[in-house]
């Protein structure tokens, strides 16, 4: 009766916050009375002979589209000395091409009413925009100009380095939360790429080159790097026969798989670091905040999709255990706390995250954690959590295709990664087959003999140059 009533909640959820494209979403009752939902999404697909993808899903709802470009490259192509390359190109990429020049980009689209971003990860770059369906012949056009000729002058260069040093030090050295959060990424990455800052090395962006960079983006910025998704009221013969008159004549990255494949051998993201330590960062930060590391598996892994349930499950929201355990319990002794199963394309961590409450003390945090938390496998994990759980993720799953930028941002990122856009399909039939033994194993693996790092920020930790 208990799965029955959540199966309900659930289908509710489902058509409250996917109500736009709900089409997409089919759910059936199976023999045994439970109710098992399946997205279908119909993606038109297609290459170009200079290797560019191309996705295309129409959405006839409403006279609106969204546009994203998907590039393989991040930090783990980088290299020292050129450390945040990839996302100083981010912020150029913006600043004009050959034929839309300094000032059009963002007059266009502000111009059609629209909307535009960009994010780096380190395993990604993505650009996207959201429009009126009577401006895609132009976008396409824009992007195709700015994907193979970028303008990169040498005042606009020295202007940008000089914005995102100063988005560093917002970001990180004037930050105690992000100055916890990169000392942690750098000691349990340490020797890896992922063992640094998708901004990049202050010093790396401040030496920075305008030939290094120019370089680095005919290298990687081509066609054979790259996944386009158009989402929207789209005509699909129309807008792929747009897509082949800007797109067709961009040449591609000569031998760029063979660049990049020392790049991402496995052995280079292998953890090398002990993470039985603690670290104390000095910070404006007037009582404690902590950030407690385990090594983690890479995106797509088996046990990372049992992690991402235990991370809900322990940490996620205000019914969580912890959260119920540290925050609202009799005796709280934290102001917040989070768990997060942080998945990147060749390794990951699992972590825990949280600020000391005043007059708490962060030693007896420490060994209180170390302590208890391999009991939490038992007493955290039962059928009714694990079973939130997986609903939290089935509804995260379902609205984001609420809307065409997120349904353009969900396949293009299975795409990007995986190869293959249809790749949700597997991951949902994955998370709804997890049983409550693999989570309490993951999680006697995980916390067993608390192999972690404890990093902490506070100003009462000593200054060190």
């Amino acid at each position: 009766m208990l799965q029955k009533t959540i199966n309900l909640f659930l289908l509710l959820l489902v058509f409250s916050c996917a109500h736009q494209n709900a089409k997409w979403i089919n759910s059936k009752e199976s023999t045994d009375g439970e109710i098992n939902y399946d997205i279908n999404i119909p993606v038109t697909s297609f290459k170009l002979e200079n290797g560019l993808r191309v996705l295309m899903v129409a959405n006839k709802d409403l006279p609106i589209f969204s546009y994203y470009t998907f590039y393989d490259v991040g930090g783990r192509y980088e290299q020292k000395g050129t450390t945040g390359a990839t996302h100083f190109l981010e912020h150029l990429m913006f600043k004009g091409a050959k034929k839309y020049g300094p000032g059009k980009f963002d007059t266009i689209i502000e111009g059609n009413g629209g909307s535009t971003n960009a994010y780096t990860t380190f395993d990604s770059t993505v650009y996207y925009e959201n429009l009126p369906i009577d401006s895609l012949e132009t976008i396409i056009d824009l992007e195709a100009d700015r994907m193979s000729n970028l303008t990169i002058d040498p005042k606009t260069f020295e202007s940008e380095r000089q914005v995102v040093l100063e988005e560093r030090k917002l970001r990180y050295e004037n930050r105690p939360g992000g100055k916890l959060y990169l000392n942690t990424m750098k000691s349990v990455f340490k020797g890896t790429p992922y063992g640094g800052s998708v901004i990049g090395d202050y010093k790396d962006v401040k030496s920075l080159k305008i030939e290094e960079v120019r370089s680095f983006f005919k290298r990687f910025y081509a066609p054979n790097n790259a996944v386009v998704v158009i989402v929207g009221d789209v005509d699909i013969s129309r807008t792929k026969d747009l897509v082949k008159k800007y797109y067709g004549q961009l040449e591609s990255s000569k031998d760029l798989e063979e660049f990049k494949r020392p790049f991402d051998r496995e052995e280079n993201f292998t953890f090398r670091s002990k993470l039985k330590n603690t670290l104390k960062i000095h910070a404006q930060s007037p009582s404690p905040m902590f950030m407690m590391a385990f090594r983690g598996h890479k995106v797509g892994a088996p046990n990372s999709y049992v992690l991402d349930i235990l991370a809900a499950i322990l940490g996620d929201g205000r019914s969580s255990f912890l959260n119920q355990t540290f925050v609202t319990g009799r005796s709280p002794t934290l102001s917040y706390v989070r768990t997060s199963n942080y998945t990147l394309k060749h390794n990951g961590i699992f972590y825990i995250t949280g600020q000391l409450l005043k007059k708490t003390n962060l030693t007896k945090l420490q060994r209180r954690l170390g302590r208890e938390l391999g009991s939490y496998c038992n007493k955290a994990i039962t059928e009714r959590s694990l079973q939130k759980a997986k609903n939290k993720f089935l509804i995260s799953y379902y609205r984001e295709l609420d809307t065409n930028s997120g349904v353009a941002h969900f396949i293009g990122q299975r795409e990007n990664l995986f190869n293959d856009y249809n790749h949700y399909k597997n991951e949902i039939s994955i998370y709804q087959g997890i049983n409550i033994n693999q989570v309490k194993e993951s999680c006697r693996n995980l916390f067993r003999g608390n192999n972690s790092l404890f990093a902490s920020v506070w100003d009462k930790h000593p200054r060190k140059k």
